[in-house]
């Protein structure tokens, strides 16, 4: 298939490692799975963006009254825009150690999946000091619920990132994946890139309108 092609290389590299028809099939598949679940995930997160909206749009002012009768506080913008450069950060990493193993630099990929992995877990740290520090809670207000479901749905698919690509650095030091053989990198990549994704549209609900 033709995509299979494009994700797993050019054609000048079927000189240095012959793709069987069965691989590259499976392979073909596998992608078009991973891709199907990925789209599934999209789906639960617009099902939960626009309850957001639909809530926000019902109250006459956003943020809205507290249970004190005074409006709530806005989130820390600046916070949140340094730990998102961390993130879409991490998605630079994560492209360019693809890149490394697709040219067979093994020590550059190690560098770079291992900076993707820290980024990653940067992330995570500054959004557990922000609900630390959060002026809303769950339970106590419109706007607390939304950021904190929609937020903390989005740390739970870092955190899983986070433990896949643990996972993905060991197969490819083990010697699961080779040049053209790398399946799992190329799915660990889209999945990362999927994170961010959903985040910039997180930060702008929350944080910048």
């Amino acid at each position: 298939m033709a995509v299979g092609a494009i994700v797993h290389g050019t054609p000048s590299d079927a000189h240095d490692e012959p793709v069987d028809s069965l691989y590259a099939e499976t392979r073909d598949m596998r992608l078009l799975g991973f891709v199907l679940f990925l789209i599934s995930d999209v789906v639960l997160f617009s099902a939960f963006i626009f309850a957001y909206l639909y809530l926000r749009n019902s109250v006459p002012q956003w943020p809205p009254l507290g249970a004190d009768g005074k409006q709530l506080p806005r989130f820390d913008t600046l916070f949140a825009a340094v730990n998102s450069v961390v993130l879409f950060g991490s998605g630079a990493t994560m492209h360019f150690a693809l890149e490394s193993w697709k040219h067979g630099a093994k020590k550059a990929f190690n560098a770079w999946m291992a900076s993707t992995i820290i980024l990653g877990s940067l992330f995570l740290a500054g959004q557990a000091y922000e609900y630390i520090h959060a002026k809303v809670t769950w339970a106590g207000s419109t706007i607390g619920a939304s950021f904190f479901t929609l937020t903390g749905m989005h740390g739970f698919h870092v955190l899983v990132g986070v433990i896949y690509l643990i996972v993905l650095m060991g197969q490819a030091n083990s010697g699961v994946y080779t040049k053209l053989k790398h399946f799992g990198l190329t799915a660990g990549t889209l999945y990362w890139h999927f994170v961010d994704v959903i985040w910039v549209a997180l930060f702008t609900l929350f944080y910048l309108i």
